[in-house]
């Protein structure tokens, strides 16, 4: 076994997709370099792993599942290529009901998607659907470069790269709630601005469609500008774990040494600098450099920084209020309300929305209605009756997934739920819990739940044992949360350095900010 150098230029803490890409460039440009990671593998909630036990050949991306966000020209700069599937179609929207109720299947045929609106919608809401799509089309090919730039404001961003015409929509857009955004566009179905506001606004978040900055977050969910992707969010082939080991190969390829099983205890200061780290086990590493490539609270536990951040930083802490149950299918489910002959909905993301029932005609609240009251829910700390759902199901459109009995990997990204469940604990809630989410998923696809071999379920407090995220909290700061306002690069303190999903730009599977956080490094020792 390789012995951890007690002496580096650069020791990187966490060994996420974002410290593994600084890992790339900061050894290519000559720097020793050493990545601890606490846990065991590395990626950080980049993974794939085999976890049910019943069915342990099948792999799952446990944590992060699709590849949208990260820039095409940061894979040209690290020059790796990631292998991605294109899902066609990207979106299907069911609604409860025998064949002839309403849905939706969003993909590359166009005129299909347009019948479909004709039939089950409005000519107002495929106008809407196409007026956004060029908008946020826009927004995205402006915003793109300040990506992989240091941060300026909302305002200095909007001034420097955004068109004049959209500037003042944009500063609205990244304060402001998704709620306003997609009200502008004069949807008439209230599921449509449901489906948008929760896949791309709420994703991630905790908080709810009419908060400031879920615009924000919705805005960054829109950033897909991979090769072929036409704004839409691509598989890695071979689960999410394709992307970690991609980069980890070459970081190791540039001379870093990367360390699993390495948790750092805290970060040592010589003179109110940092000087290296001391590891759980005793152990010490001396460097020029440190970079908490962890979450910025982790890295807050790890050393006192300076007042000002540490206060504006504790200001926007929040916990996760997302939960994932992995699951392995012994077969594929069957959606009532498509008709013989229809498309394959799997690869895409399914939404289950509340409400969805008002559309096919049973009754209950209107969509937005209906999300309004799960967030209050949430937020008296009630687990939902009716959640929002994102269903994926890629082992169709990546067999490299399945194991040799054909299962299927399939995974609820489930929005909103409590932290803390109140009056009772999540070990004493989550098996009736996790039954009342097949039993949403029987609703659409009949028989659903029978078709579950094994399960893997994930609450926020689990997400953050799991993956070692603090709160559990995906994003590790809220997207509600922009820009100059996430924590800094540079932290204050001489030598430290944080680079993760929270800082510039958002939370997601990105990789800007260990490649920014790496240009900033490299300038200021003047490399």
């Amino acid at each position: 076994m390789t012995t951890i150098p007690a002496q580096t230029d650069v020791v990187i803490i966490g060994a996420g997709h974002n410290g593994l890409v600084s890992a790339i460039l900061l050894a290519r440009a000559g720097l020793d370099v050493v990545v601890l990671e606490a846990a065991g593998v590395l990626g950080g909630a980049t993974r794939t792993e085999r976890p049910f036990a019943k069915v342990p050949g099948l792999g799952q991306s446990t944590g992060s599942y699709l590849l949208g966000l990260m820039p095409p020209e940061l894979l040209r700069t690290l020059d790796v290529d990631i292998p991605v599937l294109r899902r066609d179609p990207h979106y299907f929207l069911p609604t409860p009901g025998p064949a002839g109720s309403p849905y939706l299947l969003f993909g590359r045929d166009r005129e299909a998607t347009r019948a479909q609106f004709a039939q089950f919608f409005s000519p107002r809401d495929l106008a809407a659907e196409e007026q956004l799509a060029v908008e946020i089309g826009a927004l995205r090919s402006d915003l793109a470069p300040a990506w992989l730039e240091e941060p300026g404001s909302v305002e200095d961003i909007a001034e420097r790269h955004i068109r004049p015409q959209l500037q003042s929509t944009f500063i609205d857009l990244v304060r402001g709630s998704v709620a306003d955004y997609l009200a502008r566009f004069g949807f008439k179905s209230e599921l449509l601005m449901s489906m948008y506001a929760v896949t791309d606004g709420l994703s991630g978040l905790n908080a709810g469609p009419d908060d400031p900055g879920t615009g924000h977050n919705f805005l960054v969910h829109n950033m897909c500008r991979l090769p072929d992707a036409d704004g839409t969010w691509m598989i890695a082939e071979g689960g999410m774990g394709t992307v970690s080991r991609t980069f980890a190969d070459a970081a190791r390829r540039a001379g870093a040494q990367l360390f699993t099983d390495a948790e750092v205890a805290s970060v040592t200061l010589d003179g109110g600098a940092a000087s290296g780290v001391e590891l759980a086990d005793g152990r010490a590493v001396r460097a020029r450099v440190v970079l908490g490539s962890c979450d910025p609270y982790r890295l807050m536990e790890l050393v006192a920084l300076p007042p000002a951040l540490t206060s504006r930083m504790s200001a926007v802490k929040r916990t996760g209020t997302t939960m994932k149950v992995n699951l392995a299918l012994r077969d594929l489910p069957r959606f009532s309300c498509l008709p013989p002959g229809t498309a394959a909905p799997f690869g895409s993301t399914i939404h289950l929305l509340p409400g969805s029932s008002a559309l096919a005609g049973t009754g209950g609240d209107s969509p937005m209605a209906a999300l309004r009251a799960m967030w209050a829910e949430v937020q008296a700390g009630l687990l939902p009756s009716e959640p929002t759902i994102e269903w994926y199901l890629h082992t169709t459109v990546d067999p490299s997934l399945q194991d040799a009995e054909g299962h299927h990997s399939s995974a609820l990204f489930v929005q909103s739920v409590p932290y803390a469940p109140a009056g009772t604990t999540w070990e004493a809630a989550l098996p009736g819990y996790v039954d009342r989410l097949l039993e949403i998923c029987d609703r659409y696809a009949p028989g659903t739940s029978s078709l579950v071999a094994d399960a893997m379920p994930l609450t926020p407090p689990g997400i953050e044992e799991h993956f070692g995220i603090t709160g559990g909290h995906i994003h590790h700061v809220d997207n509600t949360v922009a820009f100059n306002e996430r924590m800094p690069y540079f932290t204050g303190v001489d030598g430290l350095y944080a680079g993760s999903a929270g800082t510039h730009p958002a939370g997601s599977v990105i990789g800007a900010a260990g490649h920014n956080v790496a240009r900033r490094i490299l300038a200021d020792m003047g490399r």
